[in-house]
């Protein structure tokens, strides 16, 4: 089979230990145009004649999958089959999609048989180097490379433009003097904008994040290539600072540009979340049609471009690429036909007709034949003639060595976890546990992401309990302190609550509580954050809704405050996902859905990735 060559730099690693099963979030699959209620597709592969070829891919390649299917249909690649065959992509994220693979490949989440895939397509062959390396034979040795991505900075165009950028070069050495500078945007003659503020997503989950680890440790050993273990040591200082300078590590980028996104539709100043943002240049595509989580487009939808859009920002020491593999999976459901059919389509990938498709979703074609500039062009914040220089993998070790310096060196956090206890919470969650009981066990098993330097505390709340500290409805579990050496102690007092009395939910007076004693407690140079897991609505609460957004909404970020963040998690189908999502988007933070209460323990260790 004919198969285009790997010729980018790219991350990645046949070792990297730390990467291995600490995936995002939950293992939740997505197939396009099912319903929401039952994930029943409306048509599915058993319903087409032709040789059916699933391809599990990130979202943000799934409305490309299906129009590259639909033209494979009809090339002569499918032809010399002789029988049809049908692309069908279903959605699921890159580290998850390596979790089943590692683990239980036969196993893969929510989905009938029919749609287990035929051929996985990544975000990065970092992923499929962690398959290999867990000695795992459900892949064919060699990954089609048929399309990339570079990683840059995404900076709102006003921004951008008060750094005179694009007629100015701004370098990775520029963005961390600007983060270590006191003054702020007031030194760039902006004293209204606060502080200089980056979004970056966690490297030991997610592509973009490892690229900007490396990338930094390039920038301060100013090489291009052959970066070392010693160069990684000697980067410390100059990585701890464009560290101190991220509001909080994101789990996706899309969730990062979703709060962005929102911030600035409402009407809120961009400054006063994030001065720029680490991404793949696909994801700023997709930001700028009005797609910020690039989710899967659905027919007849309408994108709303954001009002102010994101400029690409190439450093000058250059850039990282996402070179998203395709790989035909060696699964015993996998059958010979579908092998035939799936190489045919990956031989079809490298093809003209095939890369002339793929600049209209934002990624880069390998053909460099193909012209780009009808869709990858100033319009939507790209320069297709950038980056100028591509730094290529580094060895295992230093990617190890990148790992383990960024666990020690990251922006410290102070997490306030507040759990609902209320009468609902008894409730099953169809796996043997009750719901308190899966909160209890995703809480605990993410204890290990904190440092001894981090602080953290524990409540809880219902109604006719009390507390001396908090007040009524209110009980700290463990008290909000340096963590040290207590993580023993702390998991001990959350699996306590399950000897608790469950009764109401007062959720804003609890949000309220919680919210004035955390911005007490906020440090400048912390994360500091409120986690708040609910599974119903407010019932019992002396404060109302709007006068706890009133006062959310009081307390903006600058430079000379401290924020706090509140990342909601709705709990089961009974949460108000719509007042958890206003009291996220209000201070910044973000919700996470549970709705299918099994998987807690993924959206927990979700939320925490941005810590």
């Amino acid at each position: 089979m004919a198969r285009l060559r790997h010729t980018l730099g790219m991350v990645a690693t046949v070792a990297i230990s730390s990467l291995l099963l600490a995936s995002c979030a939950g293992l939740e699959v997505n197939i396009p145009g099912t319903d929401d209620t039952t994930n029943a597709p409306a048509a599915g592969p058993s319903d087409d004649d032709c040789t059916p070829l699933i391809v599990a891919t990130s979202s943000e390649k799934v409305n490309l999958m299906e129009e590259l299917g639909t033209a494979f249909k009809e090339s002569p690649e499918a032809e010399a089959l002789g029988t049809c065959a049908s692309v069908f992509p279903i959605n699921i994220s890159s580290g998850n999609g390596a979790k089943v693979l590692i683990t239980n490949p036969s196993t893969w989440p929510e989905l009938d048989p029919e749609w287990y895939p035929t051929i996985w397509s990544p975000a990065s062959s970092v992923w499929v180097d962690r398959v290999a390396a867990a000695g795992n034979s459900n892949l064919v040795a060699d990954p089609t490379y048929f399309t990339h991505t570079p990683i840059v900075f995404g900076i709102p165009e006003s921004m951008a433009r008060a750094l005179d950028y694009p007629s100015k070069d701004i370098s990775y050495a520029d963005l961390e003097s600007y983060i270590a500078d006191e003054k702020g945007w007031a030194a760039l003659g902006k004293p209204l904008w606060g502080s200089f503020k980056i979004a970056k997503t966690n490297p030991n989950t997610s592509t973009t994040g490892l690229s900007v680890i490396l990338t930094q440790a390039y920038s301060a050993s100013k090489k291009d290539k052959d970066l070392t273990v010693e160069d990684v040591k000697a980067a410390e200082d100059f990585s701890r600072t464009f560290e101190s300078g991220a509001i909080h590590y994101g789990d996706t980028t899309g969730n990062v540009l979703t709060t962005l996104y929102n911030a600035t539709q409402g009407g809120t100043e961009g400054s006063s979340y994030v001065s720029a943002v680490a991404l793949e240049e696909t994801s700023l595509f997709w930001y700028n049609k009005g797609n910020p989580d690039s989710h899967t487009v659905q027919p007849g939808e309408q994108l709303t471009p954001p009002k102010e859009k994101l400029v690409a920002v190439y450093p000058t020491e250059g850039s990282m690429w996402s070179d998203n593999p395709a790989v035909v999976l060696n699964s015993p459901w996998v059958t010979a036909e579908q092998k035939t059919a799936g190489a045919a389509f990956m031989q079809f990938l490298g093809t003209k007709a095939a890369q002339e498709i793929l600049p209209n979703y934002g990624f880069r074609p390998l053909d460099e034949t193909v012209d780009v500039s009808g869709s990858l062009n100033a319009s939507v914040g790209i320069d297709p003639a950038k980056p100028t220089v591509t730094l290529p993998k580094p060895e295992a070790d230093v990617v190890s060595a990148a790992l383990d310096q960024w666990t020690q060196i990251r922006k410290p956090s102070a997490v306030l976890e507040v759990i609902d206890i209320s009468g609902s919470m008894d409730d099953p969650i169809g796996d043997g546990r009750t719901k308190l009981e899966g909160a209890i066990d995703g809480a605990v098993s993410t204890l290990n992401n904190f440092r001894s330097t981090d602080h953290i505390g524990v409540w809880a709340f219902t109604t006719r309990i009390e507390s001396e500290e908090l007040g009524e409805n209110l009980v700290p579990i463990y008290d909000f302190g340096p963590l040290k050496g207590n993580k023993e102690a702390i998991g001990s007092a959350i699996k306590d609550l399950i000897y608790s009395n469950r009764r109401g939910t007062p959720l804003y007076d609890a949000v309220s509580v919680a919210y004035d004693y955390m911005l007490e407690e906020a440090e400048e140079g912390r994360i500091n954050a409120i986690v708040l897991l609910s599974d119903g609505s407010d019932t019992d609460s002396s404060i109302s809704l709007d006068s706890l957004l009133v006062k959310l909404n009081q307390k903006t970020e600058g430079s000379n405050s401290s924020p706090v963040r509140i990342f909601t998690i709705a709990y089961g189908d009974g949460a108000d996902r719509d007042v958890l999502n206003r009291i996220s988007q209000s201070t910044g933070g973000q919700m996470f859905d549970a709705s299918d209460p099994k998987r807690i323990q993924d959206v927990i260790q979700s939320v925490m990735n941005n810590f």
